[in-house]
């Protein structure tokens, strides 16, 4: 039937498919977010240069392009 071809195909892919970006690199982006949202300084973005850096540099280990 159509509802079990449909579960062949979903149950194939699992095995090589890659986490979701959500999933990953959760505590570089608890840091970002924070840095961004209380920072005191007027360019909020060059004070959380080195955070946003490090939360790029780890989603691209996992193959996420940002």
């Amino acid at each position: 039937t159509a509802a079990n071809l449909g579960a062949d195909l979903k149950s194939a892919g699992t095995s090589t498919e890659r986490p979701k970006p959500c999933c990953v690199c959760k505590e570089e982006k608890s840091k970002r977010d924070e840095c961004m949202l209380f920072s005191t300084s007027d360019n909020a973005q060059l004070e959380c240069k080195d955070l946003v850096s490090q939360y790029k540099s780890c989603m691209a280990g996992y193959g996420f392009n940002i």
